[in-house]
Formats: structure tokens, sequence, C-alpha cells
């Protein structure tokens, strides 16, 4: 019987290393044992391992060609898992050379809802400014994703303030500071912190709330903290968030009217007048 290849029996062994290292790398990043940029690196020191993986694969099946030595089974097994590991990887590099490396994206970029509370979060070492890129940006966003906008709606505003915070509470979003439309500005605003999906990051999103005649107008700013590309995260966050605070709007019930005040029975006014 033919020896079996040890150029394929590592193959296996670093694919297998290399998905836990990659589940384990991803648990530190979701739950913050790291700092994002440590822990971004060994996630990336782990795929490079299934790199290295298909590396020693191909070699082994090279060698079993040659000699005839067996194997052939734990290299199918190492390309197959080294294929689920570097899938989403893959796919966020082909989205990182199509879209623009912007980080920050609006509804409203010639007066974008600003960071306050979140703005010291943004000013640690390694995180995205506060301060909004600026008009290159917005003119890269507006090419990108042409229909982020100003969201209009047909209710007050403290009425669409309450739908928005509902709507951020409902994706579990953390909320660090909420703070409802009041006279004399009249302007609701509310901050929070969401998160990516696959890899934890954190993404700051602003809303701001203000009186439109009737209605009210309501802009969102959605930013990454870290990195100088989102990979779409932050536009389709705004867009999902401007499809669903429209929903809610439309199907919210219209507010009572007040009750006008009852005028005193003729009989009670007569008495009381009497009394006098």
């Amino acid at each position: 019987m033919e020896p079996v290849s040890r150029l394929a029996s590592w193959a296996r062994a670093m694919a297998i290393f290399s998905a836990v290292a990659s589940l384990v790398s991803l648990a530190v990043m979701r739950f913050g044992f790291l700092e994002v940029r440590p822990a971004m690196a060994t996630l990336v020191a782990s795929l490079g391992c299934a790199v290295l993986s298909i590396l020693l694969a191909l070699a082994g099946f090279a060698a079993i060609w040659q000699n005839g030595s067996r194997g052939m089974a734990r290299i199918l097994l190492a390309l197959l898992i080294d294929a689920l590991i570097l899938a989403y990887p893959a796919y966020a590099a082909w989205q990182y050379r199509t879209l623009p490396a912007i980080y920050d994206i609006t509804t409203d970029a010639i007066d974008p809802p600003k960071f306050e509370t979140l703005a010291r979060l943004r000013g640690a070492d390694g995180a995205n400014p506060a301060v909004y890129a600026g008009l290159y940006s917005a003119e890269r966003q507006r090419t990108a994703y042409p229909n982020i906008d100003t969201i209009q709606l047909d209710v007050s505003a403290p009425r669409a303030y309450d739908l928005a915070l509902h709507l951020i509470n409902r994706r579990k979003w953390r909320v660090v500071d909420e703070r409802p439309p009041q006279p004399p500005k009249r302007e609701g605003h509310i901050e929070a912190v969401a998160r990516t999906l696959v890899l934890g990051l954190p993404e700051d999103v602003t809303v701001r709330v203000l009186p439109d005649g009737d209605g009210s107008r309501v802009d969102i700013r959605s930013a990454s903290r870290y990195f100088e590309g989102d990979l779409g995260s932050n536009a389709a966050r705004i867009a999902k968030f401007t499809d669903d605070l429209n929903d809610a709007a439309e199907n919210a019930p219209a507010p009572k009217p007040e009750a006008p005040a009852k005028a005193p029975a003729k009989g009670k006014a007569a008495a009381k007048k009497k009394g006098e």
C-alpha cells in the first residue's frame, strides 16, 4: 500500500488550524477582547494560513500525481475548508475594488448631522474623524449612491422622532444620546452605534429630525469608525432605514383630534349666576 502524502496531511492540518483561528479571531473582534486593528491583524494571519493550506494542497496533488501516494481525500477536504474560509474575504475584496473608498455617508452633504457624544470615541488613535469628509466625499457618494437623500415625512417632527427611535431600538443599535424635538430649536437628535454583520465593526449613526411645515424632514449620517472603505455597508444601512421609516410613517395612525371644551349646562350656569 502506498504511503499517505505528507503534503496532503499538512494541507488538511493547516486548513483546520486556519478555520479554528478564524473563528476565534471573529469572536475576539465581535466581543471586543482586543482593539479593532490588532484583532483584524489576527484575522488576516488566520486567512494567510488558509492560503498556505491551498499551496500545500496543490503541491500534495502534484506529488500524488507523480508518485502515486495516497491522500487525495485529505487534499479535497483541505480545499473545501479553505474555500469556505476565503469565500467572504474574496467577496469583500471584490467590493473594495468596485466601490468607492469612502466611509462617511449622509442624506445631507451640505449640512450633515453632527456627531456630538460619539465624537469622543471617533477621536481615538486610528479612528476616522468625527468631522464630515467634505465635498470630495459627497461627490463620490452622489456618483455611487444617487438615491441617498433627505427623508420627507407627512407626520409631525415629534412623531417622526418617535418612529425613528423605535426603528433604531428594534435594530438593537446601542443608543448613546437621544433628544426629542423641543422648543425653541425643535430639533430631534439621536446618536447610536451599529455593528457590521460579519465582523461586528462599529459604525456610528446620527439622526436629525426637523419640522417642515405640517410634516418633518429626517436626515441620517452613518460612518465607519475604522478603515477608509466601508464596502457599501453605510449606504445600505441608510437605504434600509429610509424604506422602513417611510413605511412606518405611512402606516402610523392619524393623531386623534382634541375634544372641544364642553360648555357648561344652561341650568348649572343659571344656578351659579343666581348664587352670585
